[in-house]
């Protein structure tokens, strides 16, 4: 089935990264990656396309979700994480009303137990949020 699906695109692309061995024994606490203990791979989809139009765009995405439903019986779930640096924005976004509460539904998927600890620091280091995205850690005050 998946196969099936990589013949109906132009240029997709999965890429396995490989987990395990030491990963495993490092604590998810120690660093901003949580996702080490029990994880074979970390897995980016991708496709890409030029033609910025809303249509070609939109079955784009539409491809990529279809992909990520097809995987879901292979990864991990309970949630399901992701590594920030191949953002999920199907997992949410904060626009111009950033909020504490509002990121911290997709962060955990990012960050698990030590979104909390970095937004501690964000509040130290970044208070008035200069340095965002729509999926950045705001500082714990807000």
């Amino acid at each position: 089935m998946i196969e099936r699906t990589f013949l109906e695109e132009a240029g997709p692309r999965m890429i396995l990264e490989p987990l395990g061995g030491k990963m495993n024994e490092i604590s998810e606490s120690k660093t901003p990656f949580p996702h080490r203990k029990g994880n074979l791979y970390n897995i980016q989809y991708t496709v890409g396309w030029s033609d910025n139009s809303e249509s070609i765009s939109s079955q784009k995405m539409a491809w990529l979700r279809k992909l990520y439903k097809e995987m879901e019986p292979y990864v991990a779930k309970s949630p399901r994480t992701a590594y920030l640096n191949y953002r999920d924005l199907d997992f949410g976004t904060n626009q111009e009303d950033y909020s504490y509460s509002k990121a911290k539904m997709w962060d955990e998927k990012y960050f698990n137990g030590n979104f909390e600890r970095f937004a501690k620091v964000k509040s130290k280091v970044d208070p008035n949020n200069f340095f965002k995205h729509e999926q950045s850690i705001p500082p714990y005050s807000y």
